[in-house]
C-alpha cells in the first residue's frame, strides 16, 4: 500500500549570533579558538540570526567570510539596520533601506535567509505610513530574491488591516513566543519566522522536553502547509497551503541555554 508523499519546506533552527561568553562553558568545546566559533556553531545548528547588522554596517568581505566559514545548507538571517525602522516617519526610510541592502549582503549567496525588520516597542501601527515603508522593500539584490520578515512590537499591530498589508507585500510576520511583545501567528507569507524567547536557566535544554516536542510538531505542520491549532491568532486558520520554509530561533530568555534548546529541537526534527 502506497500513500502520497507529503512535501515539506526546509526547517531551520538556530540562535541569535554566535559570540556569547557563557557559551564557552556549555556549548563550545573548552579551548576552542574564538575565530572557530562560527564554524563550530554552524555544524550543530542550521541557521543563525545576526543581530550585529542592526547596530552596525558591515562590508562585503565580512559577509563572504561568514559564507565561506559555514557548510552548504546553512542560512543567516539578518536583522536590518535600525536606522531603517527606528524613525518617526517610515516612509522616509528609503535611503537607509538601500544602504543596508547594498552593504554586501548578497555575498552570502544561497546562505542569505530572510531579512528581519524590527520595529521599536513604541512604534504604533499607522496603515498609510507602514504601507509606504513596505513599498520601499526591494524584492531582489544583485539578482538574488529577498524575503522580508516584520518584527512588530506594539499591540496596535494586532489589527486585521496590518495582516492585510503584510500579505499584500508577501512579508512574514515574526511570531514571538513572549509575554513582552504581541504574540500572534497569523501567516502572511510563504515562510514562517518564529523567535522563541522563553528559555529558562534551570532547564538544561532551555525549554522543557514537552515544549520542545510541541514546537517540533508546530514546525512540521507549518512546513507541510498547515497551521497549528493551538497558537494565538487574530483570525481563523486558513486552508492548507503549499510547503513553507520555517525559521525558528531561540533568542533572549536564558540565552546561555539557547544552543541546547536549538539542538534539542533539531534532534526531534530528525
Amino acid at each position: 500500500m502506497s500513500g502520497k508523499k507529503t512535501v515539506a519546506g526546509h526547517i531551520r533552527v538556530g540562535v541569535g549570533g554566535w559570540t556569547f561568553e557563557p557559551w564557552r562553558n556549555n556549548f563550545y568545546p573548552k579551548g576552542l579558538a574564538h575565530s572557530k566559533e562560527l564554524e563550530y556553531a554552524s555544524t550543530h545548528l542550521s541557521a543563525i540570526e545576526v543581530n550585529g547588522t542592526y547596530y552596525s554596517t558591515f562590508k562585503p568581505p565580512t559577509f563572504a567570510k561568514w559564507r565561506d566559514a559555514t557548510p552548504d545548507g546553512f542560512v543567516f538571517t539578518l536583522k536590518a539596520n535600525r536606522f531603517a525602522t527606528n524613525r518617526k516617519v517610515l516612509a522616509e526610510a528609503g535611503e537607509s533601506i538601500q544602504r543596508f541592502i547594498g552593504s554586501g549582503i548578497s555575498e552570502l549567496g544561497p546562505k542569505l535567509g530572510p531579512l528581519v525588520w524590527q520595529f521599536a516597542p513604541t512604534k504604533l501601527f499607522d496603515p498609510d505610513d507602514f504601507e509606504a515603508f513596505l513599498q520601499l522593500l526591494p524584492q531582489k539584490v544583485d539578482g538574488q530574491p529577498l524575503r522580508h520578515a516584520l518584527d512588530v512590537r506594539h499591540n496596535s499591530f494586532i489589527d486585521p488591516a496590518y495582516l492585510a498589508l503584510a500579505r499584500k507585500y508577501r512579508c512574514a510576520t515574526v511570531f514571538t513566543d513572549s509575554d513582552d511583545y504581541p504574540s500572534f501567528v497569523d501567516l502572511t507569507a510563504d515562510f514562517v519566522y518564529a523567535r522563541l524567547m522563553r528559555t529558562e536557566s534551570k532547564v538544561k535544554t532551555g525549554y522543557e522536553p514537552k515544549a520542545l516536542d510541541r514546537w517540533a510538531e508546530a514546525a512540521r505542520t507549518w512546513a507541510t502547509g498547515g497551521e497549528p491549532a493551538d497558537m494565538p491568532r487574530l483570525a481563523f486558520a486558513g486552508k492548507p497551503a503549499g510547503p513553507r520554509d520555517v525559521f525558528m530561533f531561540f533568542i533572549s530568555g536564558a540565552k546561555e541555554r539557547a544552543p541546547a534548546a536549538a539542538m534539542g529541537l533539531i534532534e526531534r526534527l530528525g
